[in-house]
């Protein structure tokens, strides 16, 4: 079995989410201080791990960022190296993208790049956000690049596959998170009580009209409630509801304009119904943009190095913290064909492990000529 799937397989037992992948970083620190140390300078931040390596000339700093965290979900693929963590699992591939982050950084340790390489395992993609800390952190400003790069499995492409396109590639995203507070009551005496079942019920019906009525129609935007919860007993007048949901769009002013309208409606809402309408913090990503000139780079390079695996792909509403790396430092992300029936985040998905040679190979070629 290749060694790297093998590690793929290991790091799927042990799903850990945001800022809490201590048995994660433990299993790459051991698998890192394990090579060769001539050219390797390494540095850890929260529970993330930045490994710099010397290159013979120099001239620039090359990043290549993967992610570490798992997401909340109770594994179904009835696979023998399932999640030994009950109620989490690897259902984005990040298992995928730190065994092919680890197959790249064990052949620079034995042949040194030209260049510097910084490897970033970051933690927290999924949330509550690690890139923005990260960021700003000491540790980071140390090592930063002069340009990043990074990878995501897209189970819609083939093995052998590689999708990107130059500008846009995910969206902006938003955590939407609404608590309405008004007054409970007996069901017999609705006149006096507020109720939040209610309130809330028209709120959603409102939302509805930002993106018919005050975004451009031309513009790309979603607003998604995929959770409401509201009162206790069914002769009870519910004093409480939670609204939960998600925003994208595909520009940044888009965003701006849609929690302006959200925060006016709720304004809106607590006269009408005489309650109390908060937003609760949530995570919040910036687009994916990726830069022309490290694009075209790249798929120059894939498209004579790799015939026939460069696919121009489309921009998603999907979300991804790497979108404040490229916010700052030139770069690009790819997605990588893994081939799978089952999409990003459900909890059969099992991607085919033949994309984690191939994507170690496209990336060392790639970063030795970069």
């Amino acid at each position: 079995m290749d060694p790297f799937i093998e590690i793929r397989r290991k790091l799927h037992t042990i799903p850990e989410t945001g800022f809490e992948e201590v048995e994660t970083q433990r299993f790459l620190l051991d698998f890192i201080e394990n090579l060769n140390d001539d050219f390797l300078e390494l540095r850890t931040w929260r529970t993330g791990i930045l490994v710099r390596l010397r290159g013979t000339i120099g001239e620039k700093t090359i990043g290549y960022r993967t992610d570490m965290d798992a997401l909340p979900i109770k594994e179904e693929t009835g696979l023998p190296f399932a999640s030994k963590h009950d109620g989490k699992m690897h259902a984005c591939g990040h298992d995928f993208h730190m065994s092919i982050a680890l197959g790249v950084l064990a052949f620079f340790a034995e042949n040194q790049p030209k260049n510097h390489l910084v490897f970033i395992f970051q933690p927290a993609e999924e949330g509550p956000g690690g890139a923005k800390p990260l960021l700003e952190s000491a540790e980071f400003e140390d090592f930063r690049p002069d340009e990043i790069y990074a990878l995501h499995i897209a189970p819609e492409y083939k093995v052998g596959q590689i999708a990107t396109r130059e500008g846009l590639l995910f969206a902006n995203t938003a955590e939407l998170f609404i608590s309405f507070k008004g007054l409970s009551g007996h069901a017999a005496y609705p006149h006096l009580a507020n109720d939040m079942v209610v309130a809330a019920s028209q709120f959603v019906g409102q939302i509805q009209t930002i993106i018919s009525r005050n975004v451009d129609p031309m513009d790309a935007a979603v607003i998604t409630v995929g959770k409401i919860t509201g009162g206790d007993v069914q002769n009870v007048i519910a004093g409480t509801a939670l609204l939960e949901g998600t925003i994208r769009t595909a520009k940044k002013e888009t965003m701006e304009l849609i929690w302006t309208r959200l925060k006016a409606l709720a304004r809106g809402m607590e006269e009408a119904f005489q309650c109390e309408v908060e937003f609760l913090p949530g995570s919040a990503y910036l687009e994916v943009y990726n830069h022309a000139a490290e694009t075209k780079r790249f798929v120059e390079f894939v498209e004579q190095e790799f015939p026939d695996a460069y696919v121009e792909a489309k921009a998603a509403m999907t979300g991804e913290d790497f979108g404040y790396f490229l916010d700052e430092i030139p770069g690009m992300m790819f997605w990588l064909g893994v081939d799978s029936p089952y999409g990003l985040h459900h909890a059969k998905l099992n991607p085919k492990e033949e994309a984690i040679p191939f994507a170690i190979s496209v990336l060392t070629e790639f970063l030795a000529k970069s």
